[in-house]
């Protein structure tokens, strides 16, 4: 299993007229802890991309338990719970607030693509091999 977790503090433009963050900015929030997960292997999606491959999100499930608000400081922790298999990785994530309430449930699941044909492939050996010390 590998966990990484970053912190996004709440501002004005992510929040509806109550103060709370608005629904569709979760998905975000999601994009900025797979992004910062991929960093903490030592890959960044720019690197991946230079290596012909992109990653598509294939399906999302968020489940919402209590509201981030405005000025909020949250944690975003994201999870590979399992080794990725063929084209197919799947994160996990929960989102605290600064008391650490759980405020938020979510799957990603994206498929590796190859760039010019956008058919899916395998997960690039590189990471698949700095992945595997995890599991």
């Amino acid at each position: 299993m590998f966990t990484s977790e970053t912190q996004i503090r709440i501002h004005y433009a992510l929040t509806d007229q109550m103060g709370v963050v608005y629904y569709g900015n979760y998905a975000q929030f999601y994009e900025i802890g797979r992004t910062e997960l991929l960093r903490n292997l030592g890959f960044t999606y720019k690197e991946i991309e230079v290596m012909g491959i992109v990653l598509a999100v294939t399906d999302m499930h968020i489940r919402f338990l209590r509201p981030a608000k405005y000025d909020d400081l949250i944690t975003v922790k994201t999870t590979l719970k399992e080794i990725p298999l063929h084209h197919k990785i799947v994160f996990h994530g929960e989102i605290y607030n600064q008391q650490n309430e759980l405020l938020n449930t979510g799957d990603v699941t994206l498929y590796f693509l190859e760039a010019k044909t956008m058919k899916r492939c395998e997960m690039p050996e590189v990471l698949k091999e700095k992945l595997l010390k995890y599991f």
